[in-house]
C-alpha cells in the first residue's frame, strides 16, 4: 500500500477531460482540443499564469453538464435545440467545489454571444468566456475525416463571419494572429493532443495531495451518475461501503480513503455508455451488452493513465470481476484480485441490490444476503468479504442511506429540474 499519495494535477483532468469524450470518435478528444485552442490563444494575449490556469481548466471540463452521450453529439454537430441546460449544470457543478468556482463562471457563459453581454470586454469574464465560445466553435468545426490543412482556410472563414454577434471583434483577431501558423493546426489535429497538454501545458509542474483528489472524485461522480435520476446515487453508495468494509479489514485511514476515490470512480467508463442503455428498464440484448461489458474497461484505461493511481484504477474497474475468471471484461481469477478489488465487488453488488431500480424496489436484508452468499458459493465474490459485510450490515447499510440521502437530495435540489427529455 502507499505511504503518500501526490499526483500531477494536470495528469488527472486531462484523464478525465478524456474520459468525458470517449463516447463517439466524432468527439475523441472535443475538450481536449477545445482547451489546446484556449491555451494558444491566452499564450498570444500574454495573460497572466494564474487566470490562463483558469480559462485552460473550464475548457478541458467545459461540457461537464452534458448529461448523455446523445446530448453531447447534438451539442457536437450544431443540433442541440437547448444549449443553456448544459452550461447551467456545469456552473453548479463547478461552485460546489470551492477550488473550481473561478472556473464556474465561464462554463456557464460558454455559449453566450458577445451580442448578448452588457458588460465590457474588458472585463476578464467576459473575454475568457468569449475565448471558451471561440475555440469549441472551432473545434466542433473541424472534420476529423479530413486532413486539416484542406480545411483550415474553411474553418478560419467561418470564425471571421462569427465577429460582431456571435464573438467580439478584439477575440476573432486574436484567433486570426494565433492560427496563422500551420503548426497549430497540425498540433491541433495530432492524435498527441494529451501528451502535448500534459508536456507542456499549464499544469506541467502541479502536483496534488488526496484531499484535492477526493474532491475531483467526488465531482466525477456526481456527473457519472446524474445523467439519471435513477443512477443519481450509485456511487455514492458503493464509495461508503467499500471505505466501511476497508475498515473492518484494517485498512488506514489513506488506504480507506482511497477506496472511497476508487469507488467514486468506478463507473467512469459509463461516460462512454449511451443513456438509452443505461436506461433501459428491461433486458439488455445481446449487442447492448456487448457495449455495457467495455464500461470496465474504460473506467481502467482513465485511471490507470494517472501516475500514482494504478491500486485505485484495478479497484475499480474490476468490480465484475469473479474469482473464478467468469467476470469481464479481463476475466482476472483469483490471484490477480487483491484485497480492495474483492471488497469493491462485494460494495458494487451490495449496492445495486439494496438501491431502488426502474424494474424493482431494493431488496431486504435477508435477499441481499441470501443472493451475495449464493455468488461466494459459486467463487463469483470473496465469502469472507460478503461475510464482514454481513456481521456489520447495519452499520454499514446506515452509512450508505446516509452518503445516498445527501447525494439524492443534492441532484433532486439543483439537477432534477434540468435533467434532458
Amino acid at each position: 500500500m502507499q505511504r503518500q499519495f501526490s499526483v500531477n494535477l494536470g495528469n488527472v483532468i486531462l484523464s478525465l477531460s478524456n474520459a468525458m469524450d470517449l463516447a463517439d470518435p466524432e468527439l475523441a478528444q472535443h475538450q481536449l482540443r477545445t482547451a489546446f485552442i484556449v491555451w494558444e490563444m491566452g499564450r498570444t494575449a500574454g495573460l497572466a499564469s494564474a487566470r490562463m490556469e483558469i480559462a485552460f481548466t473550464a475548457a478541458l471540463l467545459h461540457d461537464i453538464g452534458a448529461a448523455s452521450v446523445e446530448e453531447k453529439a447534438a451539442l457536437h454537430s450544431f443540433q442541440a435545440e437547448d444549449v443553456e441546460s448544459h452550461c447551467i449544470r456545469g456552473q453548479i457543478l463547478f461552485e460546489s467545489f470551492p477550488w473550481l468556482r473561478d472556473e464556474a463562471q465561464l462554463v456557464r457563459y460558454h455559449h453566450r454571444n458577445w451580442a448578448d453581454w452588457d458588460l465590457s470586454i474588458e472585463d476578464p469574464v467576459v473575454f475568457d468566456s468569449q475565448m471558451l465560445n471561440l475555440a469549441d466553435q472551432v473545434e466542433r468545426r473541424v472534420d476529423r475525416k479530413r486532413y486539416i490543412l484542406h480545411q483550415h482556410e474553411r474553418i478560419m472563414r467561418e470564425i471571421k463571419a462569427l465577429g460582431g454577434g456571435v464573438i467580439h471583434p478584439e477575440v476573432v483577431e486574436l484567433f486570426m494572429q494565433t492560427a496563422r501558423r500551420e503548426e497549430f493546426w497540425l498540433d491541433l489535429a495530432a492524435p498527441r493532443m494529451y501528451s502535448l497538454l500534459l508536456n507542456r501545458g499549464p499544469f506541467k509542474r502541479v502536483d496534488t495531495g488526496l484531499e484535492d483528489v477526493l474532491d475531483i472524485a467526488q465531482l466525477f461522480r456526481n456527473i457519472i451518475d446524474f445523467r439519471s435520476r435513477f443512477t443519481a446515487t450509485h456511487s455514492s453508495g458503493v464509495a461508503a461501503a467499500a471505505k466501511h468494509i476497508a475498515g473492518l479489514y484494517g485498512f488506514t485511514n489513506r488506504e480507506t480513503h482511497l477506496m472511497e476515490i476508487a469507488g467514486n470512480l468506478h463507473d467512469i467508463g459509463k461516460m462512454a455508455i449511451p443513456n438509452r442503455i443505461l436506461d433501459k428498464p428491461g433486458k439488455l440484448d445481446d449487442q447492448e451488452m456487448a457495449v455495457m461489458r467495455s464500461h470496465t474497461y474504460h473506467t481502467y484505461e482513465v485511471i490507470n493513465s494517472i501516475r500514482g493511481m494504478q491500486n485505485i484504477a484495478e479497484w475499480a474497474s474490476f468490480h465484475h470481476e469473479r474469482l473464478d475468471g467468469s467476470g469481464y471484461p479481463f476475466h482476472c481469477e483469483a490471484g490477480g484480485l487483491d484485497r480492495g478489488a474483492r471488497i469493491l465487488a462485494v460494495a458494487d453488488v451490495f449496492t445495486a441490490l439494496a438501491e431502488d431500480r426502474p424494474y424493482r424496489e431494493g431488496l431486504p436484508q435477508e435477499k441481499i444476503m441470501h443472493i451475495m452468499a449464493g455468488m461466494a458459493d459459486d467463487r463469483h465474490l470473496d465469502a469472507h468479504v460478503v461475510g464482514a459485510l454481513g456481521d456489520d450490515y447495519g452499520r454499514i447499510r446506515s452509512d450508505v442511506v446516509e452518503k445516498q440521502g445527501l447525494a439524492r437530495d443534492y441532484y433532486e435540489h439543483q439537477f432534477a429540474s434540468l435533467e434532458p427529455n
